[in-house]
This record gives structure tokens, sequence and C-alpha cells, in this order.
């Protein structure tokens, strides 16, 4: 895992070599957004597998399951804080004056 320091953005790594053509600021923002909602599903989708595992007994350990699902509930709150903040700010740029 990476650690950024404060005031970097967040960027997902790219693979080198890619030979792909970035804009100057980097991964574009639907680009980023696309990721993060990819990999919040997947964790939301692990946590139900792991729970309908453990409920059929496939799984025994009760400690696997409570951490996905707190790692799926994290990540929801995580998402929905980002777009009330999205929302907010949309808000304060439409009562601007021109």
């Amino acid at each position: 895992m990476q650690v950024l320091p404060v005031g970097q953005p967040f960027l997902p790594p790219q693979p080198a070599g890619t030979g792909a053509k970035q804009e100057a600021g980097g991964a574009s923002f639907a680009g980023v957004l696309d990721n993060a909602l990819k990999k919040l599903n997947d964790t939301q989708v692990k946590a139900d597998q792991l729970t309908s595992e453990l409920l059929t007994g496939e799984i025994q350990d009760i400690h696997q399951v409570t951490i996905a699902m707190t790692e799926a509930k994290l990540a929801m709150q995580l998402a929905v804080e980002v777009r009330n903040k999205i929302i907010e700010a949309y808000q304060e740029v439409s009562r601007m004056q021109v």
C-alpha cells in the first residue's frame, strides 16, 4: 500500500509502460469516480458473499465475515460523505452570482 504525503491528490496507480496518453492533470475525474464505485461494489458483493457462506456453513470464521462487513460499511459511509460534499460544492457554485 502506497502512503501519499499530505496535500498530494489521490490518483490511482497507473501501470508503467502502457503508452496511454493522459491529460496534463493525470487521470480523468470520471475514471477515478468509476474506479472508486467499482471498488465499492466489489466490497459490498464480497461482504454479501461471505455472509451467505457463513449462513450456509461453508466458512466457520465469523471474524472474517465481520471484517468484510465492516469494510463494506465504512466504504459506503465514505462514498455517501463524498457525494454529500460534491452536492454541497455544486450548490455553492450554483449560488454564486456572475
